[in-house]
């Protein structure tokens, strides 16, 4: 009898190109979360089989980079864009194997350049740029942690503007929270108490109890280390 592996082969077609191709998931029976960072990121138990290691799919014939939550709608004008910018400049590359935290950072890099090439929305952009700041942390990459934050948040903010966030897996409580605990992280204290503080006042009406709680919480924190920056 074969061994069950945590690796498979999972075909995909590419949105943009229509070629088929293969690419590395992690079975689900060996994903085990340890515990979820304040920014809910996930610490697994195993770092070889970290699903977000995956989570980006590209495409070996025409370069294209996409994840499972992208729209199948192009807008008008977008393939061409990328064909030009994207396409026309491919190298012809695999990313179908195994994958290294550097070897996924370039599959996010790809993933960040084609979603915004393609007009993707914004919730899906702050996605991606999240995930890259969790790897780098992984790496204890401050700077370009930093870095991918700065840029999730502002893409979580146009997400929420643009009201693009609906109809995904992330609500406006958890949008809010997101903008103020990565507010929180890269030290703009004034930013993140004004979300954590949106956040609080949905508590009558959510479904998201844990969320509130979770800002409450980090708005104690921000508070409690204000008083003792003052001497209080």
């Amino acid at each position: 009898m074969t061994e069950l592996t945590p690796l498979y082969d999972k075909s995909c077609q590419c949105m943009m190109c229509k070629k088929s191709f293969t690419t590395k998931k992690i079975r689900s029976r060996f994903i085990k979360v340890k515990e979820y960072e304040s920014d809910f990121k996930p610490v697994y138990e195993s770092v070889e089989n970290n699903p977000l290691l995956y989570y980006i799919n590209v495409c070996p014939h025409c370069g294209f980079s996409f994840s499972d939550d992208f729209s199948l709608f192009f807008p008008s004008g977008a393939k061409e864009t990328i064909t030009e910018k994207v396409s026309n400049q491919w190298v012809p590359h695999d990313f179908g194997a195994e994958r290294s935290i550097d070897t996924s950072i370039n599959t996010y890099k790809l993933g960040s350049y084609c979603a915004t090439l393609k007009k993707e929305k914004h919730i899906i952009i702050a996605g991606i740029y999240m995930r890259l700041a969790w790897l780098y942390r992984t790496l204890n990459n401050s700077i370009q942690e930093q870095r991918f934050m700065k840029l999730a948040i502002h893409e979580y903010k146009e997400s929420f503007s643009a009201d693009d966030f609906q109809g995904t897996q992330v609500s406006e409580t958890r949008l809010l929270y997101l903008i103020g605990d990565l507010s929180r992280r890269i030290g703009d204290q004034d930013q993140a108490v004004k979300y954590f503080s949106k956040v609080i006042e949905k508590q009558s009406g959510t479904t998201e109890p844990t969320i509130i709680e979770m800002a409450r919480e980090r708005w104690h924190e921000i508070r409690d280390s204000r008083k003792q920056a003052k001497g209080i």
